[in-house]
């Protein structure tokens, strides 16, 4: 343990919020120090996530090409994809039905009168997405502006095709196949390496988290992010767990101390695009997933399997429509699932990325758009256990598909497939 980098992760996350939360209550705001500190922590921090994200692209392209180079035969690639693919949106609306279930039951924000507190704030309204043109969009018209950008669902697409095209080469591929292997090892140990500074990473992530947050906010509406939190908690650490041991048998307890990591990383990025190397780092080394497997599915998770955006969405906008007087009935359930499910596909990995879900559905469904300013102020501390909602939902998934494959191997309990 006491060489563990999970146990120095989350060294890292309490020592920096407890700092933090010191720099904002206990030094004087007149103490240039102070200022200079806050600073500092959110520069650093945006640096450590920066060297995350610097190889989140490369990694996807890289682990999609290689994971389908390496498929014994083209079917069973459409086997997996199709498998990886329903088990993603199967999961998104078993939260969303769950969610609501709870919801409906507890009726959050009854009683709490948030118009007052979001007066003369008035927030720019969206339109709900349409499936169809994401669907087009999927094949990019200039392969260097999606890589650019950073566009995923593109990114995916061509590292498909040239793994496709690869295979189709049969002998003639091999150069091609080694090449993107060797690229992919390189990669693996790029994310070795970037993880190793992850204890200070997090450590001024948190450190700036705890010098901003909104307090006062945060009391105001203690109990919508008392259930929203609560709500994740159960997802990564009972639901999760349990269906993993359900159908593959790894035990709950095994599961949960193998993707520590993922979860203190995942707390204080905030980003399910930044959590792709240590997710896949976990599958793999941890948990035993094969890199086929682990190639292809762990990219696309980060980009469709937004349940933990579907949870949040969900609360949200039931939330508002009761702190508003303006309770939702059960015959717009449906509708508001269908639209938190197009919205979580279409959600964006990065920090905050929910709040854009949200104002959407408040559009849609005839809420103030203007209370999304008080759901805002308290994103930060909700968006953290959304994203590790996601990624933990991305391994569980991953390690089911690999076990119905038969390309896992799996970990005696409390010990990783690697050292």
């Amino acid at each position: 343990m006491k060489n563990s980098l999970s146990a120095k992760v989350f060294l890292g996350l309490v020592l920096g919020f407890i700092i933090g939360t010191m720099i904002q209550y206990v030094i004087p705001p007149s103490w240039a120090a102070a200022g200079f500190a806050t600073e500092a922590s959110t520069g650093l921090g945006g640096m450590f996530v920066s060297m995350i994200k610097l190889i989140v692209v490369p990694l996807v392209f890289i682990s999609i090409t290689c994971g389908i180079c390496e498929l014994k035969d083209l079917s069973s690639f459409g086997r997996l994809g199709t498998k990886t693919f329903s088990f993603y949106i199967i999961n998104t609306i078993a939260a969303i039905a769950l969610t609501m279930a709870i919801v409906m039951w507890l009726q959050p924000g009854v009683g709490v009168n948030l118009g007052a507190m979001a007066e003369n704030v008035t927030l720019a309204a969206t339109e709900t997405p349409n499936m169809w043109q994401m669907v087009i969009n999927i094949i990019p018209s200039n392969p260097f502006q999606a890589f650019a950008e950073g566009n995923m669902l593109q990114i995916i697409f061509m590292a498909i095709m040239t793994g496709i095209a690869i295979q189709a080469l049969d002998k003639r591929g091999g150069p091609a196949i080694r090449s993107f292997k060797m690229a992919n090892e390189i990669m693996m140990k790029l994310i070795t390496l970037v993880m190793s500074l992850a204890p200070y990473g997090v450590f001024f992530l948190m450190i700036s988290l705890g010098a901003t947050l909104d307090s006062s906010k945060m009391l105001a509406v203690a109990g919508y992010i008392a259930l929203v939190v609560s709500m994740f908690i159960f997802m990564f650490l009972v639901v999760y767990p349990m269906l993993v041991f359900i159908t593959t048998g790894i035990k709950p307890v095994t599961f949960i101390k193998h993707i520590r990591e993922q979860i203190m990383f995942s707390l204080s990025s905030a980003s399910s695009n930044a959590t792709i190397p240590v997710t896949m780092r976990t599958v793999t080394e941890k948990l035993g997933v094969s890199r086929s497997v682990a190639g292809f599915g762990v990219p696309l998770g980060a980009t469709m399997n937004m349940s933990g955006a579907a949870i949040y969405t969900t609360i949200a906008t039931i939330f508002v429509a009761n702190a508003y007087g303006m309770p939702m009935t059960v015959e717009q359930m449906l509708p508001l699932g269908f639209t938190v499910l197009l919205l979580s596909i279409g959600a964006g990995g990065v920090p905050g990325g929910g709040i854009v879900s949200i104002g959407i559905c408040l559009h849609t469904f005839g809420l103030p758009v203007e209370a999304l300013a008080i759901v805002a102020a308290v994103d930060r501390i909700c968006d953290m256990f959304c994203t590790t909602a996601n990624v933990v939902g991305d391994t569980a998934i991953n390690t089911i598909v690999a076990k119905s494959e038969g390309e896992i191997d799996i970990p005696m309990q409390g010990q990783a497939v690697t050292a």
